[in-house]
């Protein structure tokens, strides 16, 4: 499964109206933590397929959305189910971690 980009213009849409649990990976390009962890997310969106829709939203060009959801550092990655937040991943993690603090607010 494909990751899904999102923006300030799809995010309503595509993140909050999702009948399945969404985890938005919030990342900028300058970011290094955030290119260490898109393969993890990549791997997540597969290993999830069905479970979890994966969704990346750049800062910088969705600057009003991370600002709502208030995002102060990059890379964090929030869990939202029926339109609302479950929880946050903050910062780079290793793969098997990653994938436990997913499991856990799914």
């Amino acid at each position: 499964m494909a990751v899904n980009k999102v923006d300030d213009a799809n995010f309503q849409e595509e993140v909050l109206n999702s009948s399945i649990p969404v985890l938005v990976d919030f990342w900028a390009e300058w970011c290094g933590p955030c290119r260490m962890l898109a393969p993890i997310v990549e791997s997540v969106s597969t290993a999830f397929e069905g479970k979890v829709k994966v969704c990346k939203l750049n800062t910088d060009e969705s600057p009003q959305t991370a600002q709502k959801m208030q995002i102060t550092g990059i890379p964090c990655c929030i869990v939202f189910k029926d339109g609302h937040e479950a929880g946050r991943i903050v910062g780079f993690k290793p793969e098997d971690t990653f994938t436990e603090e997913l499991e856990a607010l799914i």
